[in-house]
């Protein structure tokens, strides 16, 4: 029986051939590497995947395709794990001695920006990341400072990974069809971040970007004087969007520092 695809779940399903193997190939699984797949959907890349990986866990929330997947799937290789990503806690992964975890997905549109945040929280635990998002999200998450597409997103991740955008994949590789063009994404986290609190980059990139028409000096006026800003490099007449990560790291640890601003 066809599955229907669910708009609340954001359920594109990846059908083009081409455009499979070309994923698998940027993906490159191996026999004993631990890999979960979010929201295997109809099980299109899940049945590639399995074809290089011993084992394959999988995170899908929609009852029916779980059930589909256990049906048509030996679940001592496939382990599937019934429920929301934004919850799941990635960790309980179970990973091979030295090895660290791969995560895979076409992560549903609806929900990109917070499941990229929830995933951030498991950097330190992850190999690289490979997904398939809406074009318009990875041109965000890997934009040079300057641009209109610059901004929290591209701070925040970039902070935590390395980015590149692979390919574009055409609305018509899907089923539905979605209205925009998708990208593949890989993220690789940094070994070595630049040193600073979380809690504090958060505080101070949201605050930079939260009037982005505004110069900087007045969206952080407040937590920042004039001369703070000179202080770390920073011209007070300059937008957020044309500031690069490691100026707001500093402003971060001057925070840090200073508490009570």
């Amino acid at each position: 029986m066809k599955h229907i695809a669910r708009k609340r779940f954001g359920q594109n399903f990846l059908t083009d051939q081409q455009v499979l193997s070309d994923i698998i190939q940027v993906i490159n699984p191996k026999p004993g590497e631990s890999m979960v797949e979010i929201g295997p959907g109809l099980a299109a890349m899940t049945r590639l995947l399995l074809e290089g990986l011993d084992q394959l866990h999988v995170v899908e929330l929609d009852r029916d395709l779980v059930a589909r997947l256990k049906k048509n799937f030996d679940q001592s290789k496939l382990i599937i794990h019934e429920g929301d990503a934004l919850q799941f806690d990635f960790a309980t992964i179970p990973v091979n001695q030295g090895k660290k975890l791969r995560i895979v997905g076409n992560l549903p549109y609806n929900i990109s920006s917070p499941l990229l945040f929830h995933l951030a929280e498991y950097a330190e635990q992850v190999e690289d990341q490979h997904f398939m998002l809406q074009k318009e999200v990875v041109e965000r998450m890997v934009a040079e400072p300057g641009g209109k597409e610059y901004g929290r997103l591209s701070v925040m991740l970039q902070w935590r990974y390395h980015m590149e955008l692979l390919f574009i994949v055409p609305p018509t590789a899907f089923d539905p069809p979605p209205r925009v063009d998708s990208a593949i994404v890989r993220m690789i986290p940094k070994k070595e971040k630049l040193p600073c609190k979380l809690p504090l980059l958060e505080q101070v990139v949201t605050k930079a970007f939260s009037q982005r028409r505004k110069t900087i000096r007045n969206c952080v006026a407040g937590l920042f004087t004039d001369q703070q800003l000179i202080d770390v490099g920073i011209d007070p007449q300059l937008r957020a969007e044309a500031i690069p990560l490691e100026h707001y790291v500093a402003l971060a640890n001057l925070l840090d520092l200073n508490p009570s601003n």
